[in-house]
């Protein structure tokens, strides 16, 4: 079974990043074919500094490696290395009525909110499709909120199956159960939104941070509901099961003021993530052994696009002269 994800390299990875999708990538690499690309086509659409993603694209590979991708068991790799992925895309939007990238949540929710809209943001799942259907895929590791995305991917697919014949597989998601991981202001954890806690960020600013976070003004010694809390939520996320539950009680119980439960996510994020801050000061001392990652990364996965894009060009009716 292969897996396919990507993730764009749009600011510093952050937890929401780290527990909605980077987690399960990691963990999916000993159970199947991992293929997971860093999308810096897609991040044209918010990143227009050529240098600044240049050391995103590069920050999100370190990242990765630091937390335990190993390339040895997965292709890992940038998706500007495979340029056939750009190729497909513009074939399926032959295939594919404006009316369903119309439907997207994305497009929707800017054009709402009177923001314009790119020509880039609104075919941007017919590249993600691409992204997906290059690779053969099987199951896409995806957060709720992205299941549209596979779904118009499936619809993408069967269109050029029933235009042309039979050459895509059928893609899955496969959810990611965790919950929205709350930023430090209660909303969704999110780059745009500014309330995010990276995953490498410098320890003293990180558990201000945390110290920082929005809850609500019950007393210390009144009970308080730990399913509202949004420290309570970071620290399921990190804390070991017992100690959730110890949590739990003492929320419940009253007599505890929500600074104890914020020290604490503090420390359990440095011991998380302070020795995989070591490991990513490694890698990025070594710059050529990460770009030969990504290469290699590269080669297995266009290979496997090369052998896609001419069964897809033979069914097309599409002719590539040979120099």
């Amino acid at each position: 079974m292969r897996s396919l994800s990507g993730i764009q390299p749009s600011g510093a990875l952050h937890l929401g990043n780290y527990f909605g999708a980077m987690k399960q990538h990691i963990e999916l690499q000993d159970q199947c074919e991992g293929f997971y690309f860093i999308a810096n086509y897609h991040a044209l659409t918010t990143i227009q500094d050529a240098d600044r993603l240049r050391q995103l694209t590069l920050d999100v590979a370190l990242d990765y490696l630091a937390m335990g991708l190993d390339p040895q068991k997965v292709a890992f790799f940038r998706q500007s290395d495979v340029p056939e992925v750009c190729e497909l895309s513009w074939i399926l939007s032959t295939v594919t009525g404006k009316g369903l990238l119309e439907r997207a949540h994305s497009f929707k929710d800017k054009v709402a909110k009177g923001l314009p809209v790119s020509m880039g943001l609104f075919s941007y799942p017919t590249l993600m499709a691409a992204d997906i259907l290059i690779y053969r895929s099987d199951i896409v590791p995806v957060g709720k909120d992205q299941v549209q995305h596979i779904e118009m991917t499936q619809d993408m697919a069967g269109y050029f199956n029933q235009t042309y014949r039979e050459v895509f597989v059928r893609p899955e998601p496969r959810l990611n159960e965790t919950a929205i991981v709350p930023g430090i202001d209660g909303q969704k954890m999110s780059k745009s939104y500014g309330n995010t806690i990276e995953l490498f960020g410098e320890p003293k600013a990180t558990r201000k941070k945390i110290m920082s976070m929005v809850t609500d003004s019950t007393p210390v010694e009144a009970p308080k509901d730990p399913d509202k809390c949004n420290v309570f939520a970071l620290l399921k996320l990190l804390a070991p099961a017992e100690e959730v539950a110890e949590w739990d009680r003492r929320y419940r119980a009253g007599g505890m003021g929500y600074g104890a439960a914020k020290s604490r996510l503090a420390e359990l994020y440095e011991a998380t993530f302070g020795p995989r801050r070591e490991a990513r000061a490694r890698w990025a001392a070594r710059p050529d052994d990460v770009e030969d990652v990504l290469r290699q990364g590269a080669r297995k996965a266009r290979a496997i696009a090369q052998e896609v894009m001419e069964e897809v060009r033979s069914a097309c009716g599409i002719v590539v002269g040979r120099s």
